[in-house]
C-alpha cells in the first residue's frame, strides 16, 4: 500500500530555513505528480506546491512563492521541500500528497 513518511520539521526562528523530506513506497514513484500541503492550527488544508512526475514543472501558492522550492529524487523515491525565509505564518503541519493519500505530517513551527 501507499506509504508517505514526512520528516525534517522542527522549531526555527523567523528568517530561518528547513528542508522537509517525504519518503515514499508502495507505488511507482516516478510516475506520479506530487504535492505538499499544510494545515495551520485551527485551519483547513492549504495547498503549498506541486511537482510533475519528471520534476521539471513546479507550481507554488502565492504565499510561499520565491521562498520555497519543491524537488524530487526519483531514484530515491523521495520528495523534498526547501523552505527559506520562514515566517510565523508558515507554522503548520506539512504533508506530502499523492492523490488522496498523505502521510502523518511533520510539524513546522516558526517562532522567536
Amino acid at each position: 500500500q501507499v506509504q508517505l513518511v514526512e520528516s525534517g520539521g522542527g522549531l526555527v526562528q523567523p528568517g530561518g530555513s528547513l528542508r522537509l523530506s517525504c519518503a515514499a513506497s508502495g507505488f511507482t514513484f516516478s510516475l506520479y505528480h506530487l504535492s505538499w500541503v499544510r494545515q495551520a492550527p485551527g485551519k483547513g488544508l492549504e495547498w503549498v506546491s506541486n511537482i510533475n512526475s519528471r520534476g521539471d514543472s513546479t507550481s507554488y501558492a502565492d504565499s510561499v512563492k520565491g521562498r520555497f522550492t519543491i524537488s524530487r529524487d526519483n531514484a530515491k523515491n523521495t520528495l523534498y521541500l526547501q523552505m527559506n525565509t520562514l515566517k510565523p505564518e508558515d507554522t503548520a503541519v506539512y504533508y506530502c500528497l499523492k492523490g488522496n493519500d498523505r502521510g502523518q505530517g511533520t510539524q513546522v513551527t516558526v517562532s522567536s
